[in-house]
């Protein structure tokens, strides 16, 4: 092959990846131009974010935080976030602008907010440091959550359902892929300064990187409202019971992630400290264990889309369920780093299959005509169990230790995958519902 035939070859497959594959291809070009905007966008937010998630904890732990606050600092995000996702699915639905709130909140106020981030160590001084960072990272999360239900009315209208296994599995590999190397490059990074000084120098490049993001998702053309579109109808309190009543499928998969996240977030804020508290490791260790997490879900995602498409989201779903309990128990003899090389290598694929998976089940479940007040129902409930598992699983953690948060853990995340696998069931197509 010749170098001009390689680059040729190269260039195609490039274009085909971020339409999702050969099937984008046969999309109109106005489609397939949001789409290659939209996968930019997870190009330059998975390499900004996977900066924050993995070393933000650390870098308020840095700051003199105990394990209690950092768990603390979860659950006030997550009830931040139950509280502010109702009126964003509110505004979302009384504007036809929803891709503006998105660049607004998650673009502009979350991305300052990490930018303040930064500079808390320089600003503020004495033992409120440890609190104002707090406050910094809550009001980032707070944002995120404020947009979500408009980004996903966007992320609705802008990838076409019959190939979201494929494209979301095209779009969740270059994610990976930006997510390991960002990751890497930052551990290292932290570990090149001394004390917060190499945080604070990550997460400023996590600043940087989210604009980028926020410039591609800019470039998105949103759908032009019809003279058809109730999206503005008018919502209440008293219309969630009526909502809820005909939408049997959404209930139970609500009901199911509540217990699903509850237990989850018991021993999910404590990992990356329990790695460098308990086991000393480095921030570059961490960040390598990321990474391996990050590459074994890279390794399956172009599958587990096309295999989301064909056996369905559900089927997915539930095998990973059963699977993914047996992680907390593994971190009990877990002591050295390539045990937990190993976990992370099972944690990488289970999780990975999940999250696309639990994602396109929700758009499924969801009436298509009211996707902000759904999705803002369910994040709301999520969050509150999320919020609610941070706190139980500070107060065990203060008194019983790491270990008796990973058999809690655990155990809730088999029973809810049994209340999933009972409750739960498939369903390709959701009606949409009439006021």
């Amino acid at each position: 092959m010749t170098i001009l035939g390689f680059i040729k070859k190269s260039t195609q497959w490039l274009s085909d990846l971020t339409v999702g594959g050969s099937w984008g291809r046969t999309l109109k070009k106005s489609i397939q131009r949001n789409l290659r905007w939209f996968w930019f966008d997870g190009f330059f937010a998975s390499a900004s974010d996977n900066i924050s998630v993995n070393f933000i904890s650390l870098y308020i732990l840095s700051l003199g935080a105990t394990e209690a606050q950092i768990g603390l600092m979860s659950s006030f995000s997550n009830i931040a976030a139950a509280i502010l996702l109702l009126p964003g699915a509110l505004l979302a639905e009384r504007t036809y602008h929803k891709k503006l709130i998105t660049l607004i909140c998650m673009g502009g106020g979350a991305r300052l907010a990490l930018l303040m981030l930064v500079f808390v160590p320089i600003l503020f001084k004495g033992p409120n440091i440890v609190w104002i960072a707090i406050a910094f990272s809550v009001l980032r999360d707070s944002f995120n959550n404020f947009g979500f239900p408009a980004w996903m009315t966007v992320t609705n209208e802008t990838v076409p359902m019959e190939g979201r296994g494929r494209y979301f599995g095209a779009r969740n590999f270059v994610m990976g892929i930006t997510g390991m190397i960002t990751t890497l490059l930052a551990g290292k990074l932290i570990t090149m300064f001394v004390g917060p000084l190499g945080y604070q120098v990550a997460l400023g490049l996590a600043f940087v990187l989210g604009v980028s993001s926020t410039f591609s998702y800019a470039h998105i053309h949103e759908k032009a409202p019809s003279s058809t579109d109730d999206s503005r109808s008018r919502f209440s309190l008293r219309l969630l019971k009526q909502m809820f009543g005909r939408q049997p499928q959404f209930v139970a998969l609500m009901i199911t992630a509540a217990a699903w996240n509850f237990s989850m977030n018991i021993s999910g804020p404590f990992f990356n400290v329990y790695m460098v508290k308990n086991l000393q490791f480095s921030a570059t260790a961490v960040g390598f264990l990321a990474v391996v997490s990050a590459f074994s879900s890279l390794a399956i995602q172009n599958k587990t889309g096309a295999l989301a498409d064909r056996v369905g989201a559900r089927r997915l779903q539930l095998f990973s369920m059963f699977l993914i309990p047996l992680l907390p128990f593994a971190w009990i003899f877990a002591t050295q780093i390539w045990h937990i090389v190993i976990i992370n290598t099972f944690s990488g694929v289970f999780w990975g299959a999940f999250n696309l998976a639990s994602f396109n089940l929700l758009l499924e479940s969801i009436p298509q005509n009211q996707v902000p007040r759904y999705s803002a129902i369910y994040q709301i409930v999520v969050t509150l169990s999320l919020a609610a598992g941070a706190l139980v699983g500070s107060a065990i953690i203060s008194r019983w230790g790491f270990f008796a948060v990973c058999l809690a853990s655990g155990i809730g995340r088999f029973l809810s995958s049994g209340l999933f696998a009972k409750i739960v069931h498939d369903t390709r197509k959701i009606p949409e519902m009439v006021n």
